[in-house]
């Protein structure tokens, strides 16, 4: 069995993306990597090169006239993609900020193993942990998604889906997977709050509709995290190869939990999720078999 990992950066010095992390926590089960540097003004190019010596990176220029919906993630995740070789089984997507911890190395590879050989399974669905404000707490309410294709088949009939959260294939069908026992740690809403705001600003540049939304919220100087709705205390480990940027956080974020305040309609979600096992209205990118 053949695992090819691919992901896309630009600017990640810029916007404090810890992509080295994310690359370093998937190779010891990933034969090569495949990285598309966009044009950054920071020196991502050289930090990416010098990883390890089983990536390989194409240089890209982002379409930034794809501002609808963010399809220029999109475009990006495929040229990635696009580079893995024809004799690899699967591909390991990670975005810049996922990070995956060492003890879900060896069932993710089981797992690839089990499902190598039955075609009808396009993917391998992971569980999430949203991180926010700092290491120490994980968003809970349900407008953060749960679940997401990570691992999908070398089959270029698959694309990367709107602003590159998830896939589809040939006429925009949903990918059929399988869940697995293993979780993405998501750090996107672990930063300084002053770099955060400048992520934020980037983020939204990229999305023609939202500009305008929230213009006045993006005029502040730093990010208020504390406009949260539902956090917990984060009790587990981190994985190994993010522990040193966690050593070297610069800002500290505490939260109150008695101030969650989640309205009525995730309350609502909340309830039916834990009396019935299911979410309504949830939004799935993918078919589960």
């Amino acid at each position: 069995m053949k695992v090819s990992g691919f992901t896309f950066i630009r600017n990640a010095i810029k916007y404090d993306y810890p992509i080295a992390e994310s690359i370093r926590s998937i190779l010891p089960i990933c034969d090569d990597f495949y990285v598309a540097v966009g044009n950054s003004d920071d020196t991502t190019l050289e930090l990416v090169k010098n990883i390890d010596p089983k990536i390989r990176i194409m240089e890209t220029v982002w379409d930034e006239s794809l501002l609808k919906g963010g399809k220029v993630l999109a475009q990006e995740t495929d040229k990635a993609f696009n580079m893995v070789p024809e004799d690899s089984d699967w591909c390991f997507y990670l975005q810049a900020d996922e990070v995956i911890h060492e003890k879900y190395l060896e069932t993710i590879r089981k797992e690839m193993y089990r499902w190598k050989d039955t075609t009808k399974v396009d993917g391998l669905l992971f569980n999430y942990l949203h991180f926010y404000g700092s290491y120490d707490y994980i968003a809970t309410s349900h407008r953060w998604y749960r679940k997401e294709i990570r691992i999908i088949r070398n089959n270029q009939s698959i694309f990367s889906y709107r602003d590159a959260q998830g896939f589809r294939k040939d006429d925009n069908k949903k990918l059929i997977v399988k869940p697995i026992d293993a979780w993405v740690y998501h750090y996107g809403w672990v930063k300084h709050p002053r770099t955060q705001m400048q992520k934020r600003r980037n983020f939204h540049s990229l999305y023609q509709e939202s500009q305008h939304k929230f213009s006045e919220m993006l005029k502040a100087e730093e990010f208020d995290y504390k406009t949260i709705d539902s956090l917990v205390k984060f009790s587990g480990t981190h994985p190994e190869v993010i522990q040193e940027r966690i050593d070297k956080v610069n800002w500290k974020f505490d939260y109150d939990l008695s101030l969650n305040k989640m309205n009525l309609k995730y309350k609502f979600k909340a309830w039916v999720e834990k009396k019935f096992g299911v979410i309504p209205g949830e939004y799935r990118n993918y078919k589960i078999i």
